[in-house]
């Protein structure tokens, strides 16, 4: 539903995912030494944009991510945060680029040679750097469990990537993370539907809120845009199939 929202694709198959990633690479350089690396707001309300907008109002002191150029980093400028992650899908490996390395600063990767994307070391280097409270995206259900273990509550989790995630995985990120995407998740869905306790945001990729910080972090953003969460009466805009 949101590729079909902003960019007019009805169905997503091997030919419009090349020419999405062609695109990619010819508007803001992805994968290549002319990645922009700073940017503003893309869409109105995605994981992004609700990071960096808590880093910039100071709730959070930075966010590990993963990027093309650099893999897992610690990120403190709210636009760097927007520039890296706002235009990108999930990934699941990246080589060096000067570009990126150089904008981010290399004592902030977790490995400048390599650049694997290893969000459990990403969080140890955040807590080295001395963050006191920091954001963390996660795909894997079991680096929640190990960064909720090892950080505490000085981590601010984030599930993202979630649409082939086992109903197992789908309950350890509810216990682990504060907040979550639904991307073409049914479990995810079904879960969200379920709880009357979360905050539900979006009715095309949901993000769903479920501790006090992350509720605290979503309402935030929505309230800076003059939104409400989805309310549960409004009809859902759904991927099909549900994965």
């Amino acid at each position: 539903p949101l590729f079909n929202k902003m960019l007019g694709i009805e169905e997503i198959d091997s030919e419009t995912v090349r020419k999405n990633l062609e695109y990619r690479v010819k508007s803001f350089g992805f994968g290549t030494e002319e990645r922009v690396v700073r940017a503003g707001d893309y869409v109105t309300f995605g994981v992004s944009e609700i990071l960096s907008t808590a880093v910039k109002d100071s709730r959070l002191d930075g966010a590990v991510i993963a990027a093309d150029g650099c893999g897992s980093a610690v990120l403190t400028d709210p636009e760097l945060i927007q520039g890296l992650c706002g235009r990108i899908s999930g990934m699941v490996s990246t080589d060096p680029l000067d570009t990126v390395l150089d904008a981010v600063g290399r004592d902030r990767v977790v490995d400048p040679d390599t650049t694997p994307v290893d969000q459990v070391r990403g969080a140890e280097l955040a807590m080295r750097l001395g963050l006191k409270r920091f954001a963390v995206t996660v795909c894997r259900p079991e680096d929640s469990e190990t960064i909720r273990r090892m950080c505490g509550d000085r981590a601010v989790i984030i599930a993202v990537h979630t649409s082939c995630v086992s109903e197992e995985g789908a309950q350890k990120f509810y216990a682990n993370c504060d907040f979550l995407t639904a991307c073409a998740s049914r479990i995810i869905r079904e879960i969200a539907y379920s709880r009357p306790d979360v905050v539900i945001a979006g009715n095309k990729i949901p993000i769903i809120a479920v501790t006090d910080i992350g509720k605290e972090l979503v309402l935030s953003k929505l309230k800076e845009l003059g939104k409400e969460p989805w309310d549960r009466k409004e009809p859902t805009v759904d991927p099909k199939p549900w994965l």
